[in-house]
């Protein structure tokens, strides 16, 4: 093939040179062969490339475009278990239940209705001692057994109650006014009222006890007469 382009150059001399007209006839009928046989550089290059592929690729390029089918949804991941969630309604259905229960004691003290709310802050007490907030349950509890004459089982609730919830002054100031009218223990209810006026000094004010937080007649009395020192 390499013959074959050489040869171009030199084809206008041999027209014109003294060899015999057969060999310049053999020269031209050779150029002319190797010229049909030598096909254009880019097709070749093409054919050359097209062949030196495997057979797969081949195929895959000329092919129709694959038909893209969606993905099925991945499946969804509760880490919440079914016995979990019933658990977790039943806490908050109980939790529900003490509070209305609470309210509704604390809505019967502010009414005058001792019986009443002693008995809705028992059951929060009882039955749903499992919650923190059943303690304050114990403290309107105590101040209804205070009114309803009970003043003994009253003070022992307060004590308790005291340790459970230290630093709550509601408990400290009814703590300190039974110990001082019931025990006569002034030492003991000084400590106790010390506790309650540093965190809360409106215990000192009685009209606040009595039409705030609705202590019963009996305990502001007994206040009264701890602050008045009678």
């Amino acid at each position: 093939m390499m013959g074959a382009f050489r040869m171009v150059p030199f084809m206008g001399a041999l027209a014109d040179s003294s060899l015999p007209s057969t060999l310049l006839q053999v020269a031209v009928i050779h150029h002319r062969t190797a010229a049909s046989l030598s096909p254009p550089p880019l097709l070749s290059t093409r054919r050359v490339f097209l062949t030196s592929l495997p057979m797969s690729t081949v195929l895959l390029t000329f092919a129709a475009p694959p038909l893209l089918l969606a993905a099925p949804p991945l499946p969804t991941y509760d880490p919440v278990t079914s016995s979990e969630r019933d658990a977790s309604s039943v806490l908050q259905r109980r939790v529900a239940e003490a509070v209305e229960l609470l309210d509704k004691g604390r809505e019967f003290q502010a009414k005058g209705e001792f019986s009443n709310a002693l008995e809705c802050f028992s059951q929060v007490a009882t039955n749903y001692k499992d919650f923190a907030f059943s303690d304050y349950a114990r403290v309107g509890r105590a101040l209804a057994l205070y009114e309803l004459g009970d003043r003994d089982e009253a003070i022992i609730e307060m004590e308790d109650v005291s340790i459970s919830l230290k630093g709550y002054p509601e408990v400290h100031a009814a703590l300190a006014a039974a110990l001082y009218a019931d025990k006569h223990a002034p030492l003991l209810a000084e400590n106790q009222f010390t506790i309650a006026t540093l965190m809360d000094a409106r215990y000192t004010d009685l009209s606040y006890v009595r039409d705030t937080k609705h202590w019963p007649p009996s305990l502001v009395a007994s206040l009264q007469r701890f602050i008045t020192l009678s």
